[in-house]
Formats: C-alpha cells, structure tokens, sequence
C-alpha cells in the first residue's frame, strides 16, 4: 500500500489529524489496534475532557461540532481552592470568570464516550482509509519513504509516519527518539455524579494534601469527578463497592451542590509525566501522549495534543499544496520549531504544581495560598492565565482558530 501520510494510533488525536489531513486532500492512512464496536461501547473510557475554545474552533471547523455539542457542557467558571479532607477550602483561592474574556464560555466539558464516537463515525465516512484492529510492528526509512508492517504483514509506503500511539509509543522507540519519564506514586479514581443544585457551568479542582480533586460540569445536574490519591489510597478506595466508594468521597467533595449519587462507571488511571526528548526524526512525527503524557492537574493533556495536531496538518497542508515531501527534515524542523517549547513548558509546569500542592508542608501551604491569592488581586495575570487555558496565546494554528486549512 502506498499513501502519503501513515498515522498509526487511533485515539482522539490520531483521528482528528487523519480527518484534518484527509480533508484538505493529502492521501492518509490511520491504523489503530482497537476494534471500532469496543470504541463505541459507552463504558470504554470514563474520562471526560476539559476542550479549551480554540480546540472547540478547531472541531468546528473539521466539522465535528455539530455532533458534539448537545453534549458538550459549556464552561463559565473556575475556581481553585486548597483545603483539608471535611474542612472545606481554605481563604485564599483564584476564581476565572468568563466575562473577562468577552462573556463566551472558557471551553467545554465533554464526555470521552461523546468525542470518541463522533471522531470514529467522521473517520468511518471520510475519504482516508482506516485499518483498524491491527498495528505497526516494524518501521525503516530507505529511498526517501518510511516503509511500515503492519501486524498481519502489510507493507506500507509512506513519505511520512506519525506516532499518534500513546505514551508507551512504538513509533517513537523504533525511531529512537528518547523519552524521559517518571511516576507520581498517585492514581486518579475517575467517575461522574448526578447532584440536587445546578453547577451554573463552573469547574472546580480542590487541592489536597494527596491530590487534586476536579469537579467538572457535564450537561445536566452531572459532574465529573478526577480524584487524586496517593496510588495505595486510590485502589483500596476503588476496591470498595459503590456505597462505601461514595462514602469516601463525599466528605470531599462538600454538600454545595445538594446530595450525591453515582451514576455510570469507576474507574482508575496511574498518573506520571512522559517527555520525548524530540518530536521528530527521520520521516517520523509524534503527537499527542506519544510525545509528551503530563499530569492532568490542569487538564491540558488533550488540548495540548490537539494543538501538535493543528500545528502538524497546517504544516504539511502548506507542503502539500507546494507539492513538496511532506516528510522532508525542513518540514518536520518546522513542526518541532512550533511545538516543542510548548509541550516541554507545560510538561514541567504540571509537574511543578503537582510538587507544590500534592504535599502537607505548612511552608509549602503558606507559599501557594499567598500566590493564589496574588493571582486573584491581579486582574491582567489572571486573565493571562485565562487565555492560555483557553488556547488564545502563542503562535494559534489556523484550525484553533477556526480557519479551514
């Protein structure tokens, strides 16, 4: 088989490239190992996603959105606050309103088993072909092509692989690209929870000594709910049954939204950060969790990856309508020239707040209260927080910005 661009991993990134891709006319082939009925099952994954509004652009203008957004939870507010377990918040906390960005949502909260299923059925009726339940085994470069095998010993040729395979990715070892990485020792439980009160639209994330806790809105009187425990915690936590887990839970998450009861699934996911040291090499890109997996204390995982996808096909759209090698060295320098400080300034940023509120240091305590407080007072640093978790700094992609390629 012979195509332009090879993408292998068919997650929500690896979808959204193929569609970007194939939808400005450059010949794409996606591969993914998983079966697509798995993918549609409404239990697959329980996460839900925090989507800043240029990401939100970005589906609009791939035409996503329209299957999304009964679905998609706008999101006005957030506030963060540090506190003890049955002690509620403490004083000092920083509160994001939307009205200062100009009254429009700062993203939306949408369910994975919603994203998913949209990605998947555009992907099924695109003009790109999708190979799923298989995987690419070995990889070489030879006579300017990457030439891939697949599992069941299809070759493919292609000017270009993409690494869309998550943070244990293949595509990055076989090319040699080197990663660092390390674990917290901390486990999110995952779950969602229907309340009395409305939540008006606004995330909350409560730092405790063990971990974050984000309560993020999802459409009706539902939440999601990411809790964060030191590892040991977190499995005994889930090991109980559902009336015992919400007994745990609830001196947490506080009585400011009326009762709580659990609705849908649980589920746990070990936290670490993983970082390649390059986003390419030779006829190789990597995207998303493939190049950097961050902690997910200021959910920006997603968005994060999203925009290496926004950066890439802008990249090789503007190489393709050249008719240029989409896999040259000056077009991948290009792709990395526009992400890399990005991704490593938020992998250590994540890091580093982790470090500074997952812990009962009094001093440590003092110091975060004293900057969320300082953040609070001053309005321009606290909008400039604002953009960048709605996507609006840097360099934006075309698609965030809701620009067809």
């Amino acid at each position: 088989m012979k195509t332009r661009v090879l993408i292998t991993g068919g997650g929500l990134n690896g979808c959204t490239l193929a569609l970007a891709l194939s939808q400005a006319g450059i010949d794409t082939i996606l591969v993914d190992a998983s079966r697509p009925d798995d993918l549609r099952r409404n239990d697959f994954d329980g996460r839900s996603y925090a989507i800043s509004a240029a990401s939100s652009r970005m589906l609009q203008a791939l035409g996503i959105w329209g299957a999304l957004e009964a679905n998609a939870q706008p999101m006005f507010d957030i506030k963060v606050t540090d506190g003890e377990v049955g002690e509620g918040p403490g004083a000092f906390f920083m509160h994001f309103d939307h009205a200062e960005l100009g009254g429009g949502p700062m993203g939306y909260i949408v369910e994975d088993r919603h994203l998913r299923q949209a990605l998947l059925a555009a992907v099924e009726r695109g003009s790109l072909t999708y190979l799923p339940e298989t995987t690419v085994t070995d990889q070489r470069v030879e006579d300017g092509y990457v030439f891939a095998t697949l599992q069941d010993g299809t070759k493919v040729q292609s000017q270009l692989l993409v690494g869309a395979d998550g943070r244990s990715s293949g595509t990055a070892q076989r090319a040699g690209i080197k990663r660092m990485s390390w674990g917290y020792d901390q486990t999110s439980l995952v779950c969602a929870v229907d309340h009395e009160l409305p939540h008006n639209g606004i995330a909350h994330q409560f730092f405790m000594p063990s971990g974050p806790l984000a309560i993020l809105p999802l459409v009706g009187n539902r939440s999601s709910i990411v809790w964060t425990e030191k590892t040991e915690t977190a499995l005994a936590i889930n090991a109980l049954d559902d009336a015992a887990y919400m007994d745990v839970l609830r001196p947490r998450f506080g009585d400011f939204l009326g009762e709580i009861s659990l609705t849908g699934g649980r589920y746990t996911y070990p936290l670490g950060l993983v970082l390649a040291h390059n986003l390419t090499s030779h006829r190789v890109a990597l995207v998303g969790d493939a190049a950097h997996g961050v902690h997910p204390i200021a959910g920006q995982g997603l968005n994060a990856g999203m925009k290496d996808v926004a950066a890439l096909s802008q990249v090789l759209v503007d190489t393709h309508r050249l008719g240029l090698d989409l896999g040259a060295g000056t077009v991948l320098d290009e792709y990395q020239r526009w992400r890399r400080f990005d991704n490593t300034t938020l992998a250590l940023a994540t890091d580093g707040f982790n470090r500074l509120f997952s812990n009962n240091s009094g001093a440590l305590r003092g110091l975060r209260d004293i900057g969320m407080g300082v953040v609070n007072a001053l309005p321009g640093l606290r909008r400039g927080f604002m953009k960048e978790a709605a996507g609006l700094t840097g360099e934006v992609p075309k698609l965030m910005q809701g620009q067809p390629l």
